[in-house]
């Protein structure tokens, strides 16, 4: 036994010697012909060695290939933004075609390329061609996408004036600024710009890359593409636009909003005449042949009583883009789309905002309004999304996020109500509360003592919502009353988004009194749930769409699910029966209308900045903001002034000749006051002018129009309407 146990390891220091052997000589093996490989790298480098001046020129190639190396790794991570933004999918997503009609089949306008070649560029006057082509970019069909002697003579030029006088982007960087980015003025944009510059350039033709440029670019008067802005200012097709036309057209991409000829004809004249000029210095044409358009300039149509909803119709047209990206349309791209968008309310509330902006915007030290009115389930009849779309295509109504002050507390409200904790006649005291170092005020500084729930909405306290996060928090047992106070927060805030909020809201101690920012559209869809009896409708832009050959491919009350019911019927009718009192008996008496029962909330925020009034009938739900885009404080503007006052001018507009519905919860107007309203569309409406058209002729005429829109395609235009402000500037207390 011994023996053969000693016999296995004597075998194993055998084998270990063996490999130890082996392992030896093949590392002095590979040692060795390392060594005769790098005797003959050597040898063949020493007969490659230069000296003198070829060293000089050989040292930089190889400093230059590791630059370029370096460059290159540089440059691919430069570029991966824009290729992550530059794809197939979203270029088809960028040339949709779509007609939008109004609720009564009229067009109201376009948005998107044209892409189903109903007008081919070879179908263009070759003097507009040469027009855009000799402002625009000259050598455009010999670049790859990028001028490098454009971009050179206009840093030299721009360098010499101290200033920016000339732009270096080509036609193609400027296609991708339009199709794929915005116009912020950065680094970070140009370079997105140049790569997707090039990314364009290999997957479409020079001709596909300036028919899409013609088609897409924004030409002002709410119109996009030469074909539409010829229809627009010379009420001609651009087949047939004359070379002073063609030159008033091509002057319009520079600066649609300076040189729109219905906003500044002379501009556009003068406009016109630098590009007549630039098509002599490109050599497209002589002088002698561009002197008879100089002596002769374009005259466009009248068009200064025209009006375009055109921040409508950018929200309609992205609403649409998503409905596509759902697979809910197909793969059409060209669209007649049928919005519940109403003219009238639409003209009302855009006047109603210049007018009182005009008047009363000084005074208060603001400058910017905006409003969304619509159905109670969802359907959006109008949006003002600025003063001003030509000198600003920011939708404030859209996309632009503020504080709403005390208009959110209706959402504090209907949280503790569903709760179980309060009732409209619950006593609450309006006393000090502090959690941390934060303690509420009062907007008169003052606290006012108990008073039922009912009444502390109406007038606006800021200490009961916090108490009230307070109290839902403590209901899940948390006696610590700052921790109960965030757990409070969190279920204000689940109920916000259930109500339709979508905007990130930060959690804050002053989340309740409305530290938080929202949109004024969503503002208007969460006031919608109360109108609606609890049940939540996502705002619509679409109640029809129909593919380029006529089908109905998409209905609303077909292929949306059912409101969705988010607050109970009862929390609802209670929370509508205390907004109703706002307008009557609190902060929002400016906004009352005759004879339409109406509820609604006030909103201010510190320092002035941002001023509300939301609020609704069982009809229609309208949100109001007022103030800076540069969020500067105003002359203390209140929610119960500015918006309280358009709210009621565009609503007691909006109100005649509807069939008045009942809100949930709240007893209906006494039959008298009901009829003065419904009555009210055969007068006069209220703070306008004698000869204006009552809003259910209009509609009437609307309707009629719409049948004799393929024989007569101009819209109607619209009619200038004096809005009726009553003094706010004398003694009367302002209020929120």
């Amino acid at each position: 036994m011994e023996f053969r146990k000693a016999g296995w390891r004597t075998r194993l220091k055998r084998f270990a010697l063996a490999a130890d052997s082996w392992l030896d000589a093949g590392l002095w093996g590979a040692g060795r012909r390392t060594g005769e490989i790098h005797e003959r790298i050597r040898s063949i480098a020493d007969r490659l060695t230069v000296s003198g001046g070829k060293r000089i020129a050989t040292e930089f190639a190889s400093e230059g290939l590791n630059i370029g190396i370096v460059g290159a790794i540089f440059v691919l991570a430069l570029a991966l933004p824009a290729f992550r933004i530059g794809n197939e999918e979203t270029l088809k997503n960028q040339v949709f075609a779509v007609t939008f009609l109004d609720r009564y089949g009229a067009s109201i306008g376009h948005r998107g390329a044209r892409h189903d070649d109903s007008l081919k560029l070879e179908e263009m006057p070759d003097h507009l061609l040469k027009a855009v082509l000799a402002t625009e970019d000259r050598r455009f069909y010999d670049h790859f996408g990028i001028d490098l002697i454009g971009t050179f003579r206009a840093i030299t030029v721009n360098a010499r004036a101290s200033g920016v006088v000339q732009g270096g982007s080509s036609l193609t960087q400027q296609l991708a600024k339009n199709l794929f980015l915005n116009n912020e003025r950065s680094l970070d944009r140009k370079i997105k710009e140049a790569f997707l510059a090039l990314w364009l350039e290999t997957r479409l033709t020079k001709n596909e890359i300036l028919k899409l440029y013609l088609d897409r670019a924004y030409m002002g008067g709410g119109t996009f593409g030469a074909a539409a802005a010829a229809e627009y200012y010379f009420g001609k097709s651009v087949r047939d636009v004359s070379l002073a036309e063609a030159a008033m057209l091509a002057g319009l991409f520079k600066a649609p909003t300076k040189y729109a000829p219905h906003v500044n004809l002379p501009a556009a004249r003068a406009r016109a005449n630098d590009v007549l000029n630039s098509m002599v210095d490109a050599g497209f044409m002589t002088a002698g042949q561009v002197d008879s358009a100089k002596r002769n300039p374009a005259t466009p149509v009248d068009r200064k009583r025209d009006s375009s909803p055109d921040y409508y119709l950018d929200w309609a047209f992205d609403a649409v883009k998503e409905l596509a990206a759902e697979g809910k349309l197909g793969n059409d791209r060209v669209l007649t789309v049928k919005t519940p968008h109403d003219i009238a309310i639409q003209e009302r509330a855009d006047e109603a905002i210049e007018s009182i902006l005009r008047q009363h915007g000084p005074a208060y030290h603001v400058k910017q309004a905006a409003t969304v009115i619509m159905d109670p389930d969802g359907a959006v009849r109008a949006i003002v999304g600025g003063r001003d779309y030509g000198a600003s295509q920011f939708n404030r109504a859209t996309a632009g996020q503020r504080q709403p002050g005390s208009s959110f507390k209706p959402f504090v409200y209907a949280t503790a109500l569903s709760s179980g904790l309060y009732k409209p006649t619950t006593i609450v005291t309006d006393r000090p509360v502090c959690i941390g170092n934060w303690c509420p005020k009062n907007y008169g500084g003052s606290f006012s003592g108990s008073m039922p729930l009912t009444v502390a909405l109406a007038k606006s306290i800021n200490s009961i919502p916090v108490q009230m996060s307070i109290a839902i928090g403590k209901a899940t047992g948390e006696t610590h009353e700052a921790r109960a106070a965030a757990i409070g927060r969190k279920k204000i805030i689940e109920t916000a988004r259930a109500m339709g909020l979508t905007t990130p809201l930060t959690d804050t101690v002053s989340l309740p009194i409305g530290a938080g920012e929202v949109t004024v559209i969503d503002m208007a869809a969460g006031y919608s749930v109360l109108a609606n009896g609890g049940r939540r409708a996502k705002p619509y832009a679409a109640i029809e769409i129909a593919n380029s050959q006529g089908e109905v491919i998409y209905r609303h009350d077909r292929d949306e699910p059912e409101p969705k019911q988010v607050l109970s019927p009862q929390v609802a009718q209670d929370m509508n029966f205390m907004l109703s009192k706002v307008p009557t008996e609190g902060t929002g008496r400016r906004a009352a209308l005759d004879g339409v029962v109406t509820a609604g909330k006030t909103g201010t925020t510190n320092g002035y900045k941002d001023a509300w009034y939301v609020g609704y009938s069982g009809n229609l739900v309208g949100a109001v903001w007022f103030g800076n885009d540069n969020s500067a404080e105003t002359a203390n503007m209140t929610g119960g002034s500015l918006p309280a006052m358009t709210w009621k001018e565009v609503m007691q507009f909006a109100h005649q000749g509807l069939e008045l519905k009942a809100i949930p919860g709240v007893p209906a107007a006494d039959p008298k006051g009901a009829a003065v309203a419904k009555a009210g569309s055969a007068a006069t409406p209220p703070g306008a002018t004698a000869g204006h058209m009552p809003r259910q002729s209009f509609e009437v005429l609307s309707a009629v129009s719409s049948m004799f829109k393929s024989l007569e395609p101009r819209r109607i235009a619209s009619r200038p309407v004096q809005v009726g402000i009553r003094d706010i500037s004398g003694s009367e207390p302002r209020v929120r």
